[in-house]
């Protein structure tokens, strides 16, 4: 099968790439892509051989009920991901690399294979083994996620201790979402009203990510991780666990064992690129998730998002 090649660019230090996680996938996802720009296309075709079934028909046409299965999730938007950053190379509205890469919880993976760390089909297939782990985990382990608005982190992580609860992201200032248990997330929900939370929505996912109750899948995935080799990076990621600069492949099983049970520090991650001098940031991917984020964080930023064939070529850039 031929290798997916990304290639290396000159790196702007003050530039970041961005990397959605679950819950950014659409039915359609990467059509235009894939009939628009031959090196898209390469990636799509590349996905499903490697994993041994259509994985592009699924993006494309659906079911979404498939489509929304961890199991298969997880590899579509890294390959949406991976496909929308070579389309917009080739179409060269990307003439610049970028010196930091970060990706939110599954979208590590995406940051990871385009910083060299591993080959794209064999990080399309840790994502889909994370996948059946983690819905494994939550079909032997049950619970939920909420998205608590207007609270400071320690306050919201005080009320999940309180009522046993875990603290599973903090996306940007005042929107962190919470997981376990349902009776201990509706207890939590329940006190943060209480305490003065502006609103607190669920969320409708298969099991409660980021939590203790995903243990079984970090153990399985420990398993995975220790028989794969990851080189060192030409570009620094940023870590979910501890929004640190990952640039040694020695250090990336560790970090994506931990990534499974650990709260996303997502915020503090962002707050690491701009504190190294980023100003602005490209999200490859699906949705406008993680710049709409970044724009309550940080204003001043210059943000991008890279995820059709008209954004590849340019046409729809912000």
């Amino acid at each position: 099968m031929p290798e997916i090649v990304i290639p290396v660019l000159p790196l702007a230090t003050d530039t970041a790439w961005l990397f959605p996680g679950q819950g950014a996938q659409h039915v359609g996802m990467g059509r235009d892509l894939y009939e628009q720009v031959p090196a898209a296309r390469a990636v799509f075709d590349a996905a499903d051989e490697a994993l041994g079934f259509p994985l592009s028909t699924l993006c494309f046409e659906g079911p979404e009920d498939e489509l929304t299965r961890t199991i298969n999730t997880q590899p579509a938007l890294v390959t949406h991901s991976i496909a929308a950053l070579v389309g917009a190379i080739e179409c060269g509205s990307v003439r610049q690399g970028a010196a930091y890469l970060a990706g939110h919880s599954l979208g590590e993976y995406a940051a990871l294979i385009v910083a060299g760390a591993i080959p794209f089909a064999n990080g399309l297939r840790l994502v889909r083994e994370r996948g059946r782990l983690m819905q494994e985990a939550c079909d032997a382990q049950p619970g939920t996620m909420a998205v608590v608005l207007g609270m400071p982190r320690d306050q919201v992580a005080a009320l999940c201790e309180q009522h046993h609860a875990s603290l599973c992201n903090e996306n940007a200032p005042g929107n962190i979402t919470i997981g376990g248990t349902r009776e201990a997330v509706d207890a939590t929900a329940e006190a943060a009203r209480a305490a003065g939370a502006t609103r607190v929505l669920p969320i409708n996912v298969a099991g409660a990510f980021h939590t203790p109750l995903m243990q079984s899948a970090a153990d399985g995935m420990r398993a995975v991780l220790e028989g794969t080799r990851f080189d060192n990076l030409h570009a620094a990621v940023v870590s979910n666990v501890s929004s640190q600069l990952l640039t040694e492949g020695a250090a990336i099983a560790q970090e994506l064992t931990d990534q499974v049970t650990s709260p996303v520090l997502w915020l503090d991650g962002v707050r690491t690129m701009l504190g190294s001098g980023v100003t602005s940031f490209i999200e490859f991917g699906p949705g406008r998730v993680l710049t709409g984020q970044l724009k309550r964080t940080e204003q001043t930023a210059t943000v991008r998002n890279v995820g059709t064939a008209a954004e590849a070529r340019g046409e729809a850039a912000e």
